[in-house]
């Protein structure tokens, strides 16, 4: 960088101008490079830290460094003067090194100092969390001016650095009592709320809670701490309690419940991080929040980044916890960590432990249903949207079924996986099927069901909305493939009718059939007779090559547009409603028009649907009644 540096004739300050370079380099971190203007305190306590961590291992060789036993970062707001200020006993900065570090954006006094940690022992090295060059001018946010006074740790000398971020910087004489840094922000007329104790207070709960360093805010002259200063996620786990756990779950979730698991592992080898996460006991509030966003908190090097780095899927998003890594930069934007490779590499690997905790967990059935009941809906999501975890995301997976049910003080005992299925399917049967609905009760009590009870046929109960995408994309599972019932005829003709066989006079479908078709016209795809009725008279079926009739519903009503495809109508062939429409169509009666409108509104409410006109099915049906009535 090329500066043009003048004496003031009027003052000992040395002004600086920025050259072109710099100057569009500050405008871009000002406006551009963070999205929440609060984002400056966390960088300005972040350098604190890390002047005070370079303080400390500068100690470990030069006694005349050594830190005051009452070390700390200090954060004073004064209301009227429109003055916030940021203190540490940190190493503190020659004049020299204000230059270097607060003059000139590309260079960074941690990005040097790391240097000389390289031949530093293990033990020795602080954590440096923060970067003393753009993430500094992030104060330019919230401050119209900003005044630095530091002495550096060893020197009786102190400087102060002053610029209004539009250009130029000063640079005079000052005085300090001991080593470290202040950083006086005079604050924009805009910015008012970052003068309020709470708010800092806030602030620091947020980004910087962990901070190892005491953070404490002044408020009426005396100061208060501000910060738990225990990254707890850095310990080993046999120092953490269950208590500590759940205090920090609560914390970083919003939840007053107890975590159904808990994950904590530090990661190392070609990328290193430290985790620590929980699976919630209970649904957050926020279950249907339709964002699908993941908010596990990303850390580096114990500062709080965002909670924005979808560090797991969408459908594991119910995780919530930390992960903390060295192998990233602090002064980066939330759009830029995603085009990282390494971010690419730490989702990889937290997904994987975490599903293979899952997987784990599932082997005890009754804890398991306590996770599934929870969050099962939304790790089918993962089924239709995952391919590379499909697989073992539909093997976790709990359904209800037609074949299984609940024993009295067991409630996992009402629940099967596709493997136990699969299991109990008839040797001759290929496929899986399964019915979808808009509940539980609906759907176990669908007509749909009857000709597969009779054949002895298992069939899945699926009641939420998920259940009408995710079976489209797994296709199959273990060499059998997924069918719904309603999708097109269903292969009951080589199955036995278990028990007695349907008897009975059954109707002259020949005659039927075609005399309904021509009633309704394109408000079905076909009508024909069916053996997958026992009871009922009537049931719908999608066509062929149509989608099935549950997500035809859900896209409707989500105000999605579907290619046109009309349902096909099947009807029981024994049924004694079918059997008198039968006659009248024989008789070619002009009242078979009326009834088999009737007829397909009846089989739309089976489905759950609403009769496709209200107003005319009832004024249809009370003239029904009334010559019912009437016969009677």
């Amino acid at each position: 960088m090329t500066e043009q540096e003048t004496t003031n004739s009027s003052s000992s300050a040395e002004k600086h101008e920025f050259s072109a370079e710099v100057g569009r380099l500050l405008d871009l971190v000002v406006h551009s490079l963070y999205s929440e203007r609060e984002i400056f305190l966390r960088e300005l306590v972040a350098n604190a830290a890390d002047a005070t961590d370079r303080r400390r291992f500068e100690a470990l060789t030069d006694g005349a460094r050594a830190l005051p036993e009452d070390a700390k970062i200090r954060i004073n707001p004064d209301k009227d003067a429109r003055l916030l200020t940021i203190t540490d006993d940190g190493t503190g900065m020659t004049k020299e090194e204000l230059v270097n570090n607060l003059g000139t954006i590309a260079r960074s006094g941690t990005r040097a100092f790391g240097k000389e940690l390289e031949s530093a022992k293990p033990e020795d090295k602080p954590n440096l969390i923060g970067q003393f060059g753009v993430g500094f001018y992030a104060a330019f946010m919230v401050a119209d001016r900003v005044e630095v006074v530091s002495r550096r740790a060893g020197s009786d000398e102190a400087w102060k650095w002053t610029s209004d971020g539009k250009g130029s910087y000063e640079l005079a004489p000052a005085t300090r009592d001991k080593p470290g840094t202040d950083i006086t922000l005079h604050i924009k007329e805009d910015a008012d709320e970052f003068l309020d104790s709470w708010r800092l207070q806030e602030i620091i709960r947020k980004w910087a809670d962990h901070i190892a360093w005491p953070v404490t805010i002044v408020k009426d002259g005396e100061e208060s701490p501000a910060n738990e200063g225990t990254a707890l996620w850095r310990k080993p786990k046999s120092e953490v309690t269950e208590e500590q756990y759940n205090d920090f779950y609560r914390h970083v979730s919003h939840n007053f419940d107890t975590p159904w698991d808990t994950l904590h592992w530090r990661a190392e080898g070609t990328i290193e991080f430290s985790a620590l996460l929980f699976i919630p006991g209970s649904r957050p509030f926020e279950f249907g929040d339709p964002a699908r966003e993941s908010k596990i908190r990303l850390h580096v090097k114990r500062m709080f980044i965002t909670d924005d780095a979808a560090l797991v899927p969408a459908w594991m998003r119910f995780v919530v916890g930390v992960v903390d890594t060295e192998d990233l930069p602090l002064n980066v934007s939330r759009e830029m960590l995603q085009a990282t490779p390494v971010l690419a590499r730490i989702r990889k690997a937290v997904t994987g432990r975490v599903l293979n905790e899952i997987k784990k967990r599932s082997a005890d059935n009754a804890e398991f249903l306590k996770f599934w009941e929870n969050f099962g809906s939304i790790v089918k999501e993962g089924i239709w949207e995952d391919a590379e975890h499909r697989t073992e995301l539909a093997g976790l997976a709990r359904f209800r079924s037609s074949a299984v049910k609940e024993e009295e003080d067991k409630p996992e005992s009402g629940w099967t996986t596709l493997a136990d299925y699969i299991s109990r399917m008839k040797p001759e049967q290929d496929a899986i099927y399964y019915l979808t609905g808009d509940n539980e009760d609906a759907v176990a009590n669908s007509p749909q069901l009857e000709g597969f009870r009779a054949r002895g046929l298992e069939v899945l109960l699926l009641s939420e909305p998920v259940d009408s995408f995710w079976p489209d994309r797994l296709t199959s599972f273990e060499g059998k493939t997924l069918k719904s019932v309603t999708q097109g005829a269903a292969d009951l003709e080589k199955f036995a009718v278990e028990g007695e066989a349907a008897t009975g006079e059954a109707a002259d479908m020949d005659i039927l059939l075609p005399a309904l078709k021509e009633a309704l016209g394109a408000e079905v795809s076909d009508v024909r007779g069916t053996d997958r009725l026992v009871s009922s008279a009537v049931v719908l079926a999608a066509s062929e090559n149509g989608p099935d009739l549950q997500l035809q519903k859900l896209m409707r009503r989500s105000g999605q547009k579907l290619p046109e495809s009309a349902p096909v109508l099947e009807l029981n062939p024994r049924n004694p409603l079918v059997l008198e429409l039968a006659r009248k169509a024989a008789e070619k009666s002009p009242a078979l028009g009326d009834l088999a409108r009737v007829l397909l509104d009846v089989a739309r409410i089976q489905d759950g649907e609403n009769p496709k006109d209200p107003t005319a099915f009832a004024q249809r049906l009370t003239g029904l009644l009334t010559i019912a009535a009437k016969g009677e």
